[in-house]
């Protein structure tokens, strides 16, 4: 006798299970507002710290098109999200934007500065980082970045791995006391340790001098975290003050050197982890509204947010808030 119930599931089923398996395919993406989905990822990040921590600093990198609802720099501004942030961070403002020490072309320099004077206008703090090596270069991208009123950065080495000998004296050193994000006069953003051998030599580094922000790693390297005591030295100026730390922290796309990463992950295991970033060895796209990715950035105690919360940073410094450009 022939089994029909078996016969109705193999019928009934299959297709339905043939559609489901073609949807996760890379060329199958949701249909998502995806400007949208960064925003509320970045607004949710912001809430939960806030919530563990009140005065805690988000500061998005790049993506500045999303402070508009329609991406356009004359657009209505998202306040949600502008609510849930302290400031922008845009990297190749003046230099570097085609290639480093070079000067970013007019025309893309006038796009983002449209966007980023309108956040300046709502009150957001605006960090540029420009990349440049010669004197005259970095000089220029200061002179420039200050008369535009933004905080600036010019660094000499993409890796972000040292701290420049030019200027001799920091652009803007401040001797004021720098109680929040709005007091920064400069600042330095030293995210790659391996010119360091020890966390004491980047401590050591770090607090001869008078930076009134650093933008660090949580990690020394091989995953050995700072922790809050050390945090808290390097929030120490060599002129006696203190200086506000923030976290670096990729949200847009995952890294297999990261604690997190597990053996046999890769792109379609898990679902949301997508293409390796061509340009970035080891950095891979990932579905940045999926609520594993998620829950990996914040909300759980074991999440890397509430590790860079329990080791005593100031704030937290997200890049690849531009990772919708990849799904749009």
């Amino acid at each position: 006798m022939k089994n029909y119930k078996t016969l109705f599931i193999i019928i009934f089923f299959c297709p339905i299970m043939q559609v489901i398996i073609s949807s996760c395919n890379k060329d199958d993406i949701p249909d998502l507002d995806f400007r949208q989905e960064m925003r509320d990822f970045v607004i949710g990040i912001s809430t939960y710290s806030n919530n563990l921590h009140p005065g805690f600093i988000i500061v998005p990198q790049n993506g500045i098109e999303m402070i508009t609802n329609d991406g356009e720099s004359d657009g209505d501004m998202n306040m949600f999200y502008l609510d849930a942030i302290s400031g922008h961070g845009q990297e190749d403002l003046f230099y570097g934007y085609d290639k480093d020490d070079k000067e970013t072309p007019a025309e893309e320099n006038e796009y983002l500065r449209a966007f980023l004077d309108r956040s300046k206008t709502a009150g957001k703090v605006i960090l540029v980082t420009d990349y440049c090596s010669t004197a005259n270069n970095m000089a220029d991208s200061y002179s420039q970045n200050l008369e535009a009123e933004y905080v600036s950065f010019a660094a000499d080495h993409r890796e972000l791995d040292n701290i420049p000998a030019y200027p001799l004296q920091i652009h803007q050193e401040n001797d004021n006391v720098v109680a929040g994000i709005d007091d920064v006069k400069n600042f330095l953003y030293l995210i790659n340790t391996a010119n360091f051998q020890s966390k004491e030599a980047f401590i050591n580094a770090v607090t001869g001098t008078n930076y009134d922000l650093l933008i660090m790693d949580l990690y020394f390297e091989d995953n050995v975290a700072f922790n809050a005591e050390e945090i808290n030295r390097l929030k120490d100026k060599a002129n006696g003050g203190n200086r506000i730390i923030l976290c670096y922290l990729s949200i847009g796309e995952a890294e297999d050197y990261r604690y997190y990463w597990k053996d046999g992950w890769k792109p379609g295991n898990p679902s949301w982890l997508d293409d390796e970033n061509k340009d970035w060895e080891g950095n891979y796209k990932v579905k940045y509204w999926e609520t594993e990715w998620q829950y990996i950035i914040y909300g759980m105690d074991d999440s890397y947010l509430k590790k860079i919360l329990d080791a005593g940073f100031d704030g937290a410094y997200l890049d690849i808030i531009d990772a919708y450009e990849y799904f749009e």
